[in-house]
């Protein structure tokens, strides 16, 4: 009711998740069934909504940092000005205790940290720590689509767009090759 949804629909999806089960096969070998009570299931067409009606509340608490979420994923963005990640760390803590209380679990080994510094004197960034354990921090990263480089120049998108669009027109010249009529090269195009 908090969100305005109807009794209804809360209902029908309440039962969407009620009695799930999983099993695993292997080969002919097939698990015992297991009670599944958290979770929405993996390539369901309602995950991401529901996904965004969880998330609804988690925003960022700072005006310098911003909290961006798309399908399942949610990426903090800090600006850190003058030497100082107080804010930024800060809105991190917040987010893993969000987390904690609704019952999401955030995968260290998937969560990374790309530093980004034009400073002339680049200084050394102490790693974020989820649970004990160290956020891996790396150069550069594929971000809703678009490769993102520490040094923000685009060489790195670039040359990934040039390579996908080299390997289509590769397919299509072999495709022409093996004399397909156009409208049959224009579905493979798109």
């Amino acid at each position: 009711s908090l969100l305005g949804l109807n009794t209804s629909l809360c209902n029908w999806i309440l039962d969407f998740f009620t009695g799930r089960a999983q099993s695993v096969q292997i080969g002919s070998s097939t698990s015992n069934t297991t009670p599944l009570s958290t979770g929405a299931p993996q390539g369901s067409i309602l995950s991401p909504l529901l996904f965004t009606l969880l998330t609804h509340d988690c925003a960022a608490m700072h005006s310098l940092n911003h909290i961006i979420k798309f399908a399942d994923d949610t990426t903090v963005v800090g600006l850190i000005s003058k030497d100082n990640e107080s804010a930024y760390r800060e809105e991190v803590r917040e987010l893993m205790s969000w987390c904690k209380v609704n019952n999401l679990y955030l995968n260290v080994d998937k969560t990374k940290e790309m530093v980004v510094d034009l400073g002339r004197a680049r200084r050394d960034h102490s790693p974020l720590a989820i649970n004990s354990s160290s956020v891996e921090i790396i150069k550069n990263i594929k971000f809703l689509g678009l490769h993102l480089a520490e040094n923000l120049t685009w060489t790195l998108n670039t040359s990934s767009i040039t390579k996908r669009a080299q390997q289509r027109l590769y397919f299509l010249r072999k495709l022409r090759e093996a004399h397909l009529p156009s409208p049959i090269l224009t579905t493979f195009y798109r």
